[in-house]
């Protein structure tokens, strides 16, 4: 049945200086280098390092799931 799909799930950590939206972009653009059928995503955590005062680094991690060939 070509409506049923089996999905594999990778856990990924983006990073930006700008947001934590650009930290999602940069995994899932760097993934779909190697991993091929990206379905979605899901943010598990996303935290910032800050330093003197101000937040200077953005980070994601997540799950992208694929979806597996035949």
């Amino acid at each position: 049945m070509e409506d049923q799909h089996v999905y594999k799930t990778v856990e990924l950590t983006g990073s930006s200086p700008k947001s934590t939206d650009e930290a999602i972009r940069v995994a899932v653009e760097r993934a779909s280098k190697t991993l091929r059928n990206i379905k979605w995503v899901q943010v598990l955590e996303q935290r910032g390092h800050v330093e003197n005062g101000k937040v200077a680094h953005w980070q994601v991690t997540m799950k992208v799931g694929f979806t597996l060939e035949a």
